[in-house]
């Protein structure tokens, strides 16, 4: 048996999970799932009419787990669907799911902007430069498994 991970990346490991504790805690706050302000964010960010597949994409989702927290906000009045082509539907924010993006996702995109922006912009490109290396090389690795 190999030896345990470094310390190193033990730490940048809990970084990752601490990210997604974040987001974990207000989805919470906001009384939704984490999958449910997965598909609010990504429809602020796609707009309306994109499709479930999309959303799987962008959320690095299964599509059974998008198809049922979609199902629900669907019955809970916060999005409609549009039949496309094929078997594709258009997803689609409800005057409520508008308000609850506006009221909610809004300030969560604003307040990412801002930590963002407190980083120098060169600092912003090491740090996209570094994760997107260490993605790739772990995509990599992983694929020998």
């Amino acid at each position: 048996m190999q030896g345990k991970a470094s310390e190193i990346q033990r730490d940048f490991n809990k970084f990752d999970k601490e990210i997604d504790e974040l987001y974990h805690e207000t989805a919470l706050k906001m009384g939704i799932s984490d999958s449910a302000f997965c598909i609010f964010y990504i429809l602020y960010d796609l707009g309306d009419g994109c499709l479930q597949k999309d959303i799987c994409h962008e959320a690095f989702q299964n599509k059974q787990t998008v198809n049922s927290s979609i199902r629900k906000l669907v019955q809970e009045g916060y999005i409609y669907l549009k039949q496309g082509r094929g078997r594709d539907k258009h997803i689609f924010l409800t005057e409520a799911g508008k308000q609850f993006v506006e009221n909610h996702i809004v300030p969560v995109v604003q307040k990412e902007n801002e930590a963002f922006s407190a980083l120098k912009e060169e600092e912003q490109k090491e740090l996209l430069r570094l994760t997107n290396i260490y993605i790739e090389n772990l995509r990599r690795k992983l694929n020998e498994l």
